[in-house]
């Protein structure tokens, strides 16, 4: 029996529950093997290939490659987990976050700093 989930129209909003813990569990394995170095290097080296060695799906291992955190998330990954991708390439979670959102780093900052998304954002 699937329980009664009445977070799951929230808009904008993905919960990490049990259900996508399940779905992103190899995905979050995979991010979570780039806190060593020589995986992070292997990684650098032939993204494909070292996808290839974790049994995620076809359409996570295509999310990761176009850097699609918003699609690796809705696939259950978890943000803290997808933060080891953007830290191997170099980035910082901000520059990661403003992505997710459509806007460059310094705008993200920006409507952080004043408090954030308006609370009716993406809701009719």
């Amino acid at each position: 029996m699937a329980l009664d989930k009445p977070y799951k129209n929230i808009p904008g909003t993905t919960i990490f529950d049990a259900d996508q813990s399940r779905k992103g569990y190899h995905l979050n394995q995979f991010c979570m093997s780039l806190m060593k170095a020589e995986n992070r290097a292997r990684f650098k080296a032939n993204e494909r290939a070292y996808l290839d060695e974790w049994p995620m799906t076809e359409e996570q291992k295509l999310a990761v490659l176009a850097r699609d955190l918003n699609r690796c998330i809705a696939l259950g990954g978890n943000i803290y987990f997808l933060a080891k991708i953007g830290a191997t390439d170099g980035k910082s979670f901000q520059q990661m976050a403003g992505s997710m959102t459509g806007m460059s780093e310094e705008a993200y900052r920006q409507m952080m700093l004043e408090g954030g998304r308006d609370p009716k954002w993406g809701r009719t």
